[in-house]
């Protein structure tokens, strides 16, 4: 006899150890423990919300859903990993992850994680919206060519962020910087490289 036969879907949901969400329009529709946990909410408080509340600024939930589009549309899910911010304005390092329910609408309907990466990664400096955006992205390994296409600005532009970014995390080179976005201490970082330091550009 199946031991789970009498546990239903939405009890695993409810009781998943990862936060997970449903959302239609990128509203909550539905949420489990773990998700209100992490981002400190009652169920009353987030179920029905848009998702700009898990969101750092306005700006930052307007730009990520426009990133999201043309990645959910080609393969239908999307990853990465981000600063959001709890019910009570501290902000942390998230993993999220989503499916899409409608193939031709991103936005429709999906199905989302959340995975709480501040116990390993916390956010130990004062970033604008657009450094958190382009911090994000340098944690998953792109260039600033490929940030600056992604998220419409001009790569010297790019490079003035990363350089600021630089300077807050006193980051003498830009896999230090990663790093210390990763939170990986000094003595867990392998030497940098001699063709990783980059010069600071005039601000």
């Amino acid at each position: 006899m199946n031991r789970l036969s009498h546990i239903d879907f939405e009890t695993i949901f409810l009781r998943a150890p990862i936060g997970m969400c449903v959302s239609q329009s990128r509203v909550i529709q539905k949420c489990n423990r773990a998700l209100l946990h992490m981002f400190g909410y009652a169920t009353h408080e987030l179920e029905g919300q848009s998702f700009s509340v898990l969101y750092p600024s306005a700006d930052e939930f307007e730009r990520t859903g426009a990133r999201i589009v043309p990645i959910m549309n080609a393969c239908g899910h999307y990853s990465d990993e981000r600063i959001m911010k709890r019910a009570n304005q501290e902000l942390f390092w998230c993993q999220v992850s989503g499916s899409a329910l409608v193939q031709t609408d991103a936005h429709a309907a999906g199905i989302w994680t959340f995975d709480d990466l501040s116990a390993k990664r916390p956010v130990t400096a004062e970033l604008t919206p657009r450094e958190r955006e382009i911090a994000a992205l340098l944690v998953e390994g792109k260039t600033s060519k490929l940030i600056a296409r992604q998220v419409g600005l001009s790569p010297r532009t790019v490079e003035m962020h990363r350089a600021r970014l630089m300077r807050k995390f006193s980051a003498a080179t830009s896999s230090e910087l990663v790093n210390r976005l990763l939170g990986v201490t000094r003595t867990q970082a392998k030497p940098p490289d001699v063709t990783d330091e980059v010069v600071l550009p005039a601000l």
